[in-house]
Protein backbone atom coordinates (compact mmCIF):
# COMPACT_ATOMS: atom_id res chain seq x y z
CA UNK A 1 0.00 0.00 0.00
CA UNK A 2 1.11 3.00 -0.77
CA UNK A 3 1.97 5.58 1.79
CA UNK A 4 0.28 9.63 0.73
CA UNK A 5 -0.98 9.75 4.83
CA UNK A 6 1.98 11.32 7.48
CA UNK A 7 0.28 12.22 10.93
CA UNK A 8 1.01 14.97 13.37
CA UNK A 9 -0.09 13.95 16.57
CA UNK A 10 -1.65 17.20 17.93
CA UNK A 11 -0.87 15.82 22.25
CA UNK A 12 -2.01 18.91 23.90
CA UNK A 13 -1.28 19.23 28.02
CA UNK A 14 -1.16 16.51 29.59
CA UNK A 15 -0.08 14.98 32.93
CA UNK A 16 0.02 11.65 32.16
CA UNK A 17 3.72 11.19 30.23
CA UNK A 18 4.06 10.02 26.75
CA UNK A 19 5.73 6.74 25.83
CA UNK A 20 6.48 6.21 21.90
CA UNK A 21 8.96 3.69 20.26
CA UNK A 22 8.87 2.84 16.10
CA UNK A 23 10.88 0.01 14.43
CA UNK A 24 11.28 -2.40 11.18
CA UNK A 25 8.21 -4.60 10.28
CA UNK A 26 6.61 -5.61 7.06
CA UNK A 27 8.24 -3.91 4.63
CA UNK A 28 8.34 -1.09 5.90
CA UNK A 29 8.26 1.05 9.27
CA UNK A 30 5.72 1.29 12.48
CA UNK A 31 4.82 3.50 15.06
CA UNK A 32 3.79 3.66 18.62
CA UNK A 33 2.44 6.51 20.62
CA UNK A 34 0.32 6.54 23.51
CA UNK A 35 -0.02 8.24 27.09
CA UNK A 36 0.30 5.74 30.13
CA UNK A 37 0.28 6.70 33.64
CA UNK A 38 3.02 4.17 34.60
CA UNK A 39 4.89 4.79 31.54
CA UNK A 40 5.32 1.05 30.27
CA UNK A 41 7.14 0.43 27.10
CA UNK A 42 5.63 -2.43 25.34
CA UNK A 43 7.33 -2.42 22.27
CA UNK A 44 8.59 -5.95 23.05
CA UNK A 45 4.73 -6.85 23.07
CA UNK A 46 4.10 -5.19 19.78
CA UNK A 47 7.58 -6.84 17.79
CA UNK A 48 6.15 -9.90 19.30
CA UNK A 49 2.36 -9.71 17.52
CA UNK A 50 4.05 -8.06 14.64
CA UNK A 51 6.35 -11.03 14.20
CA UNK A 52 3.09 -13.38 14.66
CA UNK A 53 1.29 -11.81 12.25
CA UNK A 54 4.43 -12.21 9.87
CA UNK A 55 4.15 -15.63 10.43
CA UNK A 56 0.62 -15.75 9.37
CA UNK A 57 0.50 -13.57 6.83
CA UNK A 58 3.93 -12.98 4.83
CA UNK A 59 3.77 -14.13 1.26
CA UNK A 60 7.61 -13.20 1.56
CA UNK A 61 8.12 -16.28 3.66
CA UNK A 62 7.94 -19.96 2.48
CA UNK A 63 7.07 -21.11 5.90
CA UNK A 64 4.23 -18.81 6.46
CA UNK A 65 0.47 -20.13 7.14
CA UNK A 66 -0.76 -17.90 3.25
CA UNK A 67 2.41 -19.44 1.83
CA UNK A 68 1.18 -23.13 3.04
CA UNK A 69 -2.01 -22.51 1.45
CA UNK A 70 -0.92 -21.44 -1.48
CA UNK A 71 1.47 -24.35 -1.95
CA UNK A 72 -1.02 -27.23 -1.42
CA UNK A 73 -4.30 -25.08 -1.58
CA UNK A 74 -6.30 -26.29 1.57
CA UNK A 75 -5.12 -25.36 5.25
CA UNK A 76 -6.13 -25.61 8.96
CA UNK A 77 -5.38 -22.64 10.58
CA UNK A 78 -2.82 -22.60 12.74
CA UNK A 79 -3.15 -18.93 13.98
CA UNK A 80 -5.70 -16.66 15.03
CA UNK A 81 -4.79 -14.05 12.26
CA UNK A 82 -5.81 -15.87 9.23
CA UNK A 83 -9.33 -16.15 9.46
CA UNK A 84 -10.47 -12.40 10.50
CA UNK A 85 -8.32 -11.32 7.43
CA UNK A 86 -10.37 -13.98 5.25
CA UNK A 87 -13.59 -12.76 6.20
CA UNK A 88 -13.03 -8.80 5.82
CA UNK A 89 -11.86 -9.92 2.31
CA UNK A 90 -14.64 -11.71 1.45
CA UNK A 91 -16.55 -8.61 3.16
CA UNK A 92 -15.15 -6.16 0.77
CA UNK A 93 -15.04 -7.94 -2.54
CA UNK A 94 -19.03 -8.70 -2.77
CA UNK A 95 -19.57 -4.69 -1.32
CA UNK A 96 -17.30 -3.76 -3.81
CA UNK A 97 -18.23 -6.26 -7.04
CA UNK A 98 -14.99 -8.25 -6.73
CA UNK A 99 -12.68 -4.72 -6.92
CA UNK A 100 -11.01 -5.94 -4.07
CA UNK A 101 -9.62 -9.84 -4.91
CA UNK A 102 -7.01 -11.33 -2.42
CA UNK A 103 -6.61 -13.90 -5.06
CA UNK A 104 -5.13 -11.28 -7.50
CA UNK A 105 -1.16 -13.53 -6.23
CA UNK A 106 -0.10 -14.66 -9.94
CA UNK A 107 -0.72 -10.80 -11.29
CA UNK A 108 1.17 -9.53 -8.43
CA UNK A 109 4.22 -11.89 -9.36
CA UNK A 110 4.08 -11.15 -12.63
CA UNK A 111 4.10 -7.14 -11.70
CA UNK A 112 6.94 -7.84 -9.32
CA UNK A 113 8.86 -9.83 -11.64
CA UNK A 114 8.40 -7.16 -14.39
CA UNK A 115 9.51 -4.86 -11.97
CA UNK A 116 12.50 -6.42 -11.26
CA UNK A 117 13.70 -7.58 -14.70
CA UNK A 118 12.34 -5.00 -16.56
CA UNK A 119 10.94 -7.81 -18.91
CA UNK A 120 7.47 -7.29 -20.78
CA UNK A 121 4.62 -9.60 -19.40
CA UNK A 122 1.15 -8.16 -20.73
CA UNK A 123 1.37 -10.96 -22.76
CA UNK A 124 0.84 -13.20 -19.74
CA UNK A 125 -2.35 -11.61 -18.49
CA UNK A 126 -5.09 -13.06 -20.01
CA UNK A 127 -3.34 -16.85 -18.95
CA UNK A 128 -3.47 -15.52 -15.24
CA UNK A 129 -6.55 -14.02 -14.71
CA UNK A 130 -8.12 -17.39 -15.29
CA UNK A 131 -6.34 -17.89 -11.58
CA UNK A 132 -7.76 -14.95 -10.03
CA UNK A 133 -11.21 -14.78 -8.66
CA UNK A 134 -12.72 -15.67 -4.87
CA UNK A 135 -15.12 -17.69 -5.78
CA UNK A 136 -12.40 -20.33 -5.63
CA UNK A 137 -12.19 -19.79 -2.13
CA UNK A 138 -14.27 -21.21 0.56
CA UNK A 139 -13.03 -21.08 4.21
CA UNK A 140 -14.87 -21.34 7.93
CA UNK A 141 -13.73 -20.56 11.12
CA UNK A 142 -11.24 -23.29 10.83
CA UNK A 143 -10.04 -23.88 7.79
CA UNK A 144 -9.40 -22.59 4.23
CA UNK A 145 -9.28 -24.22 1.26
CA UNK A 146 -9.69 -23.50 -3.15
CA UNK A 147 -11.65 -24.96 -5.17
CA UNK A 148 -9.16 -24.39 -8.35
CA UNK A 149 -5.19 -25.16 -8.95
CA UNK A 150 -3.35 -22.64 -8.94
CA UNK A 151 -5.49 -19.97 -7.30
CA UNK A 152 -3.72 -18.13 -4.49
CA UNK A 153 -3.72 -15.71 -1.85
CA UNK A 154 -2.26 -12.38 -1.48
CA UNK A 155 -2.76 -10.45 1.69
CA UNK A 156 -1.12 -7.30 0.98
CA UNK A 157 -3.81 -4.94 0.04
CA UNK A 158 -5.36 -5.77 3.71
CA UNK A 159 -3.12 -7.09 5.99
CA UNK A 160 -1.54 -3.53 7.07
CA UNK A 161 -4.70 -2.19 8.26
CA UNK A 162 -5.55 -5.04 9.91
CA UNK A 163 -1.97 -5.38 11.84
CA UNK A 164 -3.35 -1.50 13.20
CA UNK A 165 -5.95 -2.67 14.81
CA UNK A 166 -4.78 -5.88 16.28
CA UNK A 167 -1.79 -3.41 18.09
CA UNK A 168 -4.65 -0.77 18.66
CA UNK A 169 -6.82 -4.09 20.61
CA UNK A 170 -3.72 -5.25 22.43
CA UNK A 171 -3.06 -1.41 24.12
CA UNK A 172 -6.18 -1.02 24.72
CA UNK A 173 -6.70 -4.69 26.53
CA UNK A 174 -3.42 -3.03 28.62
CA UNK A 175 -5.52 -0.18 29.65
CA UNK A 176 -4.52 2.27 27.33
CA UNK A 177 -6.82 4.31 25.23
CA UNK A 178 -5.28 7.55 24.27
CA UNK A 179 -2.93 6.46 21.53
CA UNK A 180 -1.94 6.47 17.77
CA UNK A 181 -0.68 3.06 15.87
CA UNK A 182 0.48 3.94 12.35
CA UNK A 183 2.34 1.11 10.32
CA UNK A 184 3.23 1.88 6.84
CA UNK A 185 1.14 4.99 6.38
CA UNK A 186 -2.04 2.96 7.76
CA UNK A 187 -3.21 4.81 10.97
CA UNK A 188 -5.90 4.60 13.97
CA UNK A 189 -6.34 7.21 16.88
CA UNK A 190 -8.32 7.82 19.79
CA UNK A 191 -8.71 11.30 21.03
CA UNK A 192 -7.87 14.32 18.72
CA UNK A 193 -5.00 14.09 15.87
CA UNK A 194 -3.80 16.43 13.45
CA UNK A 195 -3.29 14.58 10.05
CA UNK A 196 -2.05 15.17 6.41
CA UNK A 197 -2.99 14.44 3.31
CA UNK A 198 -0.16 14.74 0.64
CA UNK A 199 -0.35 15.33 -2.38
CA UNK A 200 0.50 12.48 -4.99
CA UNK A 201 1.91 14.72 -7.71
CA UNK A 202 4.06 16.55 -5.22
CA UNK A 203 4.43 13.99 -2.12
CA UNK A 204 5.93 16.34 0.01
CA UNK A 205 3.38 19.50 -0.18
CA UNK A 206 -0.06 18.52 1.42
CA UNK A 207 -3.31 18.58 -0.09
CA UNK A 208 -5.46 19.16 3.06
CA UNK A 209 -4.95 18.68 6.80
CA UNK A 210 -7.72 17.17 8.87
CA UNK A 211 -8.78 16.38 12.54
CA UNK A 212 -9.49 12.73 12.73
CA UNK A 213 -11.12 11.57 16.49
CA UNK A 214 -11.43 7.87 17.06
CA UNK A 215 -11.29 7.02 13.88
CA UNK A 216 -8.77 5.33 11.18
CA UNK A 217 -6.95 6.34 8.08
CA UNK A 218 -5.81 4.69 4.96
CA UNK A 219 -4.31 6.43 1.42
CA UNK A 220 -3.88 4.51 -1.57
CA UNK A 221 -2.22 5.34 -4.96
CA UNK A 222 0.35 4.21 -7.59
CA UNK A 223 2.88 6.53 -7.27
CA UNK A 224 5.44 4.99 -4.25
CA UNK A 225 4.62 1.56 -6.98
CA UNK A 226 5.30 1.88 -10.58
CA UNK A 227 7.62 1.14 -13.02
CA UNK A 228 7.84 1.86 -16.98
CA UNK A 229 9.02 -0.36 -19.44
CA UNK A 230 8.35 0.00 -22.93
CA UNK A 231 7.53 3.32 -23.33
CA UNK A 232 4.20 2.15 -21.03
CA UNK A 233 3.64 2.89 -16.92
CA UNK A 234 2.94 -0.42 -14.69
CA UNK A 235 1.04 0.69 -11.35
CA UNK A 236 0.96 -1.57 -8.92
CA UNK A 237 -2.36 -1.59 -8.15
CA UNK A 238 -3.87 -4.71 -10.28
CA UNK A 239 -7.61 -5.03 -11.81
CA UNK A 240 -8.60 -8.49 -10.67
CA UNK A 241 -10.92 -8.63 -13.80
CA UNK A 242 -8.41 -6.87 -15.97
CA UNK A 243 -4.92 -7.14 -14.99
CA UNK A 244 -4.12 -3.89 -16.20
CA UNK A 245 -6.57 -1.22 -14.73
CA UNK A 246 -7.46 0.97 -17.52
CA UNK A 247 -6.27 4.65 -17.07
CA UNK A 248 -8.53 6.97 -14.63
CA UNK A 249 -8.32 10.55 -13.20
CA UNK A 250 -8.54 8.85 -9.84
CA UNK A 251 -4.51 9.86 -8.49
CA UNK A 252 -5.18 8.76 -4.78
CA UNK A 253 -8.03 7.28 -2.17
CA UNK A 254 -7.66 8.17 1.69
CA UNK A 255 -10.74 6.24 3.61
CA UNK A 256 -11.35 7.05 7.13
CA UNK A 257 -13.42 4.16 8.76
CA UNK A 258 -13.90 2.83 12.48
CA UNK A 259 -11.70 0.26 11.60
CA UNK A 260 -7.97 0.18 9.83
CA UNK A 261 -8.41 -3.32 8.28
CA UNK A 262 -11.85 -1.79 6.72
CA UNK A 263 -10.04 1.63 5.46
CA UNK A 264 -7.17 -0.58 4.27
CA UNK A 265 -9.08 -3.08 1.49
CA UNK A 266 -11.38 -0.45 0.74
CA UNK A 267 -9.06 2.09 -0.68
CA UNK A 268 -7.42 -0.73 -2.69
CA UNK A 269 -10.79 -1.09 -4.22
CA UNK A 270 -11.58 2.37 -4.96
CA UNK A 271 -8.30 2.61 -7.31
CA UNK A 272 -9.77 -0.09 -9.12
CA UNK A 273 -12.95 0.91 -9.43
CA UNK A 274 -12.13 4.63 -10.35
CA UNK A 275 -13.47 8.10 -9.86
CA UNK A 276 -16.91 7.50 -11.02
CA UNK A 277 -17.09 4.10 -9.24
CA UNK A 278 -15.65 5.23 -6.21
CA UNK A 279 -17.98 7.71 -6.03
CA UNK A 280 -21.04 5.60 -6.41
CA UNK A 281 -19.22 3.11 -3.98
CA UNK A 282 -18.99 5.74 -1.35
CA UNK A 283 -22.94 6.77 -2.04
CA UNK A 284 -23.94 3.28 -1.35
CA UNK A 285 -21.57 3.11 1.87
CA UNK A 286 -22.18 6.06 4.41
CA UNK A 287 -20.37 4.54 6.75
CA UNK A 288 -16.90 5.41 5.04
CA UNK A 289 -15.67 8.54 4.49
CA UNK A 290 -12.85 9.63 1.67
CA UNK A 291 -10.67 11.81 0.20
CA UNK A 292 -10.29 12.08 -3.61
CA UNK A 293 -7.96 13.52 -5.64
CA UNK A 294 -8.00 13.59 -9.27
CA UNK A 295 -7.01 14.99 -12.58
CA UNK A 296 -9.35 17.09 -15.05
CA UNK A 297 -8.66 16.33 -18.48
CA UNK A 298 -7.30 20.11 -18.82
CA UNK A 299 -4.57 18.86 -16.16
CA UNK A 300 -5.47 20.67 -13.01
CA UNK A 301 -6.11 18.85 -10.32
CA UNK A 302 -9.42 18.54 -8.05
CA UNK A 303 -10.76 17.10 -4.68
CA UNK A 304 -13.55 15.53 -3.71
CA UNK A 305 -14.59 14.65 -0.28
CA UNK A 306 -17.44 13.30 1.64
CA UNK A 307 -19.46 15.24 4.15
CA UNK A 308 -17.90 13.40 6.96
CA UNK A 309 -14.47 14.65 5.51
CA UNK A 310 -15.52 18.14 5.16
CA UNK A 311 -16.26 18.07 8.73
CA UNK A 312 -12.87 17.06 9.72
CA UNK A 313 -11.20 19.53 7.68
CA UNK A 314 -8.76 21.96 9.06
CA UNK A 315 -6.76 23.40 5.83
CA UNK A 316 -7.58 23.12 2.63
Amino acid sequence: MNNLLLFLCAWGVFNTPEVSFEGAAQGTTYHIRYMDADQRNLQIQVDSILADIDKCLSTYRTDSDISIFNQFGAFRFQSVHFYPVLQKAYEVYKATNGAFDPTIMPLAEAYRKGKTTGKPWLHQVDSLLQYVGFQYITFDKETVQRSKEHVRLDPDGIAQGYTVDVIAAFLESKGIVDYVVEVGGELRCTNARTVRIEDPTHPDSRMAVLKLKDRSMTTAANYNDHYSAGGQTFNHILHPKKGIAPPDALLSVTIIAADCITADAYDTACMVLGLEGTKKLLAEHPELDAYLVYRETDGTLKVFMTEGVKRMLILP
